[in-house]
């Protein structure tokens, strides 16, 4: 079966016909999406369409009924649904979009492997130039569904497990005395804020360009994230992200930042992020990265009081060490041992594969939110 972008249109304008706000963004990566799952798998693709389009469980029965009346009407018309262009190679992992097949001569026919899997798997460090437009290229199709969490706010909501006095009585208006039904509703949900603190002293500087990379697809696809970079100094990056390019986005941020591959002063610049961003932008529980090796120049006991205020203040504190790809990588630098007891998770990030195993775990994060 191959769909166009027209069926992808007529799709959406029915969800936007049943009252589910589909915007062209939307459609874009409904048709990006056919390239991250199988095609053929027809639960895969409408869970893939339905993470992309629902923004309230209470649309989900909406969706729903919208997607199995279209697709079946389009598969008894004998309509294809699904793009050749779109099918995906077997070996190429989910969470990004494949490139062009590999020939022949470049599988490997020892282990089985392709050319983009032993890409995805190689160290940042050791990469040519070559290697790495096309790491840049896997890392910013890279998207997934960000935490989210309950709020204050109450909505409607038929199935809600607290009654809505407000609308029952309002509602009560003019009956005649007949027995009225008790509207119900629960709290509301919001998308959790990323807060990603990127290191880019010598020591990362190879990490932290495919990082931003990464950081700049997250504030593309999710738009509630926050970016900085430190060396010797706190810079907030966000806007210069805006950008839809990434060669232009990167361009920004190297005429913003001014202590590029410099010395590392991790507790100075969470300090600095604790006094100047944490009221602001610490609400609604976010999500915090921070990529850095460990490696320090400043006090430990300052890095040890300033992570624990920072761990305090988000959701989840996520930290991303290259080194720790290694196998026989042990956190005894005094920048690590400083953070160790405050941090939630300590993943690698050296690779392709470092960075979609980050966006697998957020994505699992995401499913065990709140509803």
């Amino acid at each position: 079966m191959t769909t166009t972008l027209g069926d992808l249109t007529s799709f959406a304008r029915e969800l936007r016909d049943a009252g589910l706000g589909v915007t062209p963004d939307q459609i874009a990566h409904m048709g990006q999406a056919l390239t991250l799952v199988d095609p053929a798998h027809e639960p895969s693709v409408r869970a893939a369409f339905r993470s992309l389009t629902i923004t309230d469980p209470g649309q989900i029965e909406t969706f729903e009924t919208v997607f199995d009346a279209f697709f079946h009407r389009v598969a008894e018309e004998d309509a294809p649904v699904y793009s050749p262009e779109y099918t995906q190679p077997k070996a190429v992992k989910p969470l990004f979009a494949p490139a062009e097949p590999a020939p022949v001569g470049d599988v490997d026919t020892r282990t089985g492997s392709s050319a983009t899997e032993r890409l995805a798997a190689r160290d940042f460090a050791d990469m040519d130039e070559d290697q790495l437009a096309e790491a840049r290229r896997l890392v910013t199709t890279m998207f997934w569904r960000p935490p989210v969490t309950r709020t204050r706010r109450w909505i409607p909501d038929g199935g809600g497990q607290r009654p809505d006095m407000r609308r029952t009585l309002r509602r009560s208006v003019g009956p005649g005395g007949d027995l009225l039904p008790i509207e119900m509703r629960r709290r509301r949900v919001r998308q959790r804020p990323l807060i990603i603190i990127a290191d880019i002293s010598g020591s990362m500087e190879r990490y932290a360009e495919l990082f931003l990379v990464f950081a700049h697809a997250a504030r593309q696809h999710l738009g509630s994230v926050e970016v900085f970079t430190f060396s010797t100094r706190l810079t907030r990056i966000t806007d210069d992200l805006d950008r839809r390019d990434v060669k232009s986005a990167l361009a920004s941020v190297g005429g913003t930042v001014l202590d590029w591959s410099g010395g590392t002063k991790i507790g100075d610049a969470l300090a600095a992020w604790n006094r100047q961003w944490s009221r602001r932008l610490a609400r609604g529980g976010p999500v915090a990265l921070v990529l850095s090796d460990g490696w320090d120049c400043g006090d430990p006991e300052l890095l040890a009081r300033e992570a624990g205020r920072l761990s305090r203040s988000v959701h989840r504190l996520i930290w991303l060490n290259p080194l720790a790809a290694r196998q026989d990588y042990r956190p005894e630098t005094r920048g690590m041992k400083a953070v160790l007891p405050h941090i939630d998770r300590l993943l690698p990030a050296a690779s392709v594969d470092d960075l979609a195993g980050l966006v697998s775990l957020l994505d699992t994060m995401a499913m065990n939110s709140p509803s």
